[in-house]
């Protein structure tokens, strides 16, 4: 199944699941944009709205969009702020649903599934007004090199969805090349075991 029937068949069971991956990226969007607010914000992969609650206390518009109408559905049925407006689209594509620019812009576990991120950070960086920030949340390289991938059981068992490696120069370069300015990147670990691999690779880039 590609990647947008994945997440259909995941969203059954996305919200259930024990998954440290979702959760512990919760954990480093909540503390990386702790203390901050943003006048509009566009959150990229909100999937069932695990981080659409939270973001929706720091901004006055948000503009949550997926790939999956089913994940989407969930999320729906568990937000129902003025402040927030739900989109099905894909982001491979153009983005006309952009009709103004954001403040911020966030990327939570979404962009191990896009093989071109150079396109997709030029996107951002027109997307953004001037000083405006893009959060990327992933599941870290060294997580990808040992064989993790976004996966979930079902009857018929277990489905592996589609990912790319990416290599944190390649995150760096495509920003750097996009004209983002490179704030913030930081690492997140299972039970905070600095000794172990990391889980999560942070990281914030600011349009100059």
């Amino acid at each position: 199944m590609n990647i947008q029937q994945a997440y259909d068949k995941w969203s059954e069971q996305y919200d259930t699941n024990q998954n440290k991956t979702r959760d512990l990226e919760a954990v480093s969007l909540r503390q990386t944009l702790s203390g901050l607010r943003y006048k509009r914000i566009l959150e990229i992969g909100c999937g069932t709205g695990k981080n659409t609650a939270w973001l929706q206390t720091i901004t006055d518009e948000l503009l949550a969009v997926d790939l999956s109408d089913k994940m989407l559905a969930v999320a729906k049925s568990k937000i129902g702020s003025e402040r927030v407006q739900f989109l099905q689209t894909d982001i491979t594509k153009d983005w006309d649903f952009v009709t103004e620019t954001f403040d911020l812009i966030t990327f939570s576990l979404v962009l191990e599934h896009i093989n071109d991120l150079d396109s997709i950070l030029q996107k951002t960086f027109h997307a953004l007004a001037p000083g405006g920030r893009v959060y990327i949340g992933e599941l870290h390289p060294f997580k990808q090199y040992s064989g993790t991938k976004a996966r979930f059981d079902t009857a018929q068992g277990t489905q592996v969805v589609t990912c790319f490696n990416h290599h944190i120069s390649d995150f760096t370069n495509a920003a750097t090349l996009a004209g983002f300015n490179i704030e913030l990147i930081n690492e997140y670990f299972d039970d905070d075991d600095r000794q172990a691999i990391p889980r999560i690779l942070t990281m914030v880039f600011r349009k100059g």
